[in-house]
């Protein structure tokens, strides 16, 4: 099936003046038009009138448009599948797996449709009932990265619009065609629905100035972005500026330690996914490998002899592991912190470009284990391709310290058969990220958790647990009942 005939099935028809490229082989698969300042402030303007007929909507008569939304991504996901390969260049059951990622989402929020709960709390008051009730925040801007270029949207637009909101979405622009599919299901599912106000979700195209559009107005209470720590660094002031809020997925730079009790098979197997799925190009990305010296050379060389058979090629072949980086500047980055660890005393098996006869515009690379003396400048500073610094360890305090040593606080694990080990990672003291796994790699989060991280991975939470909080808004209200206006704190004030 060609790319125009995936585009035909999913109800996408493009044209314009911007290329969008494949991975792949670099050749052009559709051609789309950017938004100007004034289409960006039109679809604002409609987003709040759309959330104004869609706040009072019942929620759970809003969780049977998710519903509906889910079943079009059932009946597609081949084909959405298919485009995220040919457009973010993952492998195909990893691009199918990220649609499988947005069905799971919309199911989760259309049982979270009938648990909007709020509290009921206890009055100082006699004849007074205070509680907690949580209502629609208004128009939710959604910044998502190249590397999910659909799943992001869904773990946030499938929350907010059961809480009760309209959405934006400024996808990467690396990614333009997934999010115009994306959309068109959607309206699929909005015509069945039937009672959807107009532009209920709404995708908007450009660079970085239609995304600081979105941050700067004060109409979209919350923006939620996915990408790089300086991105972050630069959105969050400018929301906090007109007191928005943010719900910030940044770096990663994840690590995983291996203890002397580990199950080395299992461990060897997490490594591999972790590090090199989707060529190393996911904020849970397994970063940095702390190994026991004891079993160092005993895990090492079977993970270089792993790495050496990885099967490297189209990600649309079955066979292929690793497919391609987005594009030559990752490829150039990814080569710029090598020749730094070599620098710092690394020494490095792969890293080199792959397939560049067969694939001349397609930027495919071997995997790179580098054994590094320490953790250096080079290491805490995340890059994001399949580079994996190895290191040894002797002492469990220690490597724990070194662990935390990074400004980074996505995703960690260790792999460990030592109970006490295993609950002094996962305690206060432990590893400072904001998921921490036992005997599983990094990378993999199930939506029922919430996800995100803390320190530059900014703090957001998306998808499970009690993320959906972040999508409204909290009000306290208390009722009196009696015929009296007792005061509280038993203040005394007559008039």
């Amino acid at each position: 099936m060609t790319t125009h005939d995936l585009l035909t099935q999913l109800g996408v028809h493009t044209s314009g003046d911007h290329i969008a490229r494949s991975p792949i082989d670099g050749a052009e698969i559709g051609r789309v038009a950017y938004d100007d300042a004034k289409s960006v402030e039109k679809k604002i303007a409609a987003s709040v009138e759309a959330f104004k007929t869609w706040r009072d909507v019942p929620a759970p008569k809003r969780g049977e448009l998710v519903r509906l939304f889910g079943e079009e991504l059932r009946a597609n996901k081949d084909a959405l599948g298919r485009l995220v390969t040919l457009e973010a260049g993952k492998i195909l059951q990893e691009g199918l797996g990220e649609v499988q990622e947005m069905i799971d989402i919309c199911d989760f929020a259309v049982g979270l449709s009938r648990q909007l709960y709020g509290l009921t709390i206890a009055s100082e008051r006699p004849g007074h009932r205070m509680m907690e009730t949580w209502h629609p925040a208004g128009p939710v801007a959604v910044i998502s990265a190249f590397n999910f270029p659909v799943a992001v949207w869904a773990w946030n637009a499938a929350l907010a619009l059961v809480c009760g909101d309209s959405v934006i979405w400024k996808p990467c622009e690396k990614t333009p065609l997934t999010a115009l599919a994306t959309q068109a299901l959607f309206e699929r599912a909005m015509t069945k629905f039937g009672a959807a106000p107009k532009n209920l979700s709404q995708v908007v195209l450009g660079l970085r100035d239609v995304g600081e559009l979105l941050a700067k107005d004060a109409r979209i209470p919350v923006v939620s972005a996915t990408g790089s720590t300086r991105m972050g660094r630069e959105l969050a002031p400018v929301v906090a500026a007109r007191f928005g809020r943010s719900i910030l997925e940044l770096g990663g730079n994840n690590a995983m330690i291996v203890t002397p009790s580990a199950k080395l098979d299992l461990a060897t197997r997490a490594i591999l996914f972790a590090a090199v799925g989707t060529a190393g190009q996911r904020c849970t990305t397994l970063r940095r490998l702390f190994v026991h010296e004891s079993i160092y050379d005993k895990l090492v060389p079977a993970l270089k002899k792993a790495y050496a058979g990885l099967p490297i090629g189209s990600p649309l072949e079955k066979v292929t592991l690793v497919g391609p980086l987005i594009d030559k500047a990752s490829f150039e980055g990814m080569q710029r912190a090598l020749a730094s660890a070599k620098d710092e005393g690394g020494a490095i098996s792969g890293g080199g470009r792959a397939l560049e006869d067969k694939f001349p515009d397609g930027f495919y690379i071997h995997p790179a284990i580098v054994e590094m003396p320490g953790q250096t400048k080079t290491v805490c500073h995340e890059t994001f391709a399949p580079i994996l610094y190895v290191m040894k360890y002797t002492d469990f305090d220690d490597v724990l310290a070194r662990h935390n040593a990074v400004p980074q606080g996505l995703s960690s694990c260790i792999f460990t058969t030592d109970m006490q080990q295993a609950e002094r990672f996962i305690a206060a003291s432990g590893s400072d990220c904001g998921i921490a796994n036992v005997n599983i790699g990094p990378s993999g989060a199930e939506i029922g958790g919430a996800f995100g991280g803390e320190k530059e991975t900014g703090g957001g939470r998306e998808s499970g647990s009690d993320s959906w909080k972040a999508y409204m808004r909290r009000q306290t209200a208390t009722i009196n009942y009696s015929d009296a206006l007792p005061l509280a704190q038993g203040i005394e004030f007559a008039v």
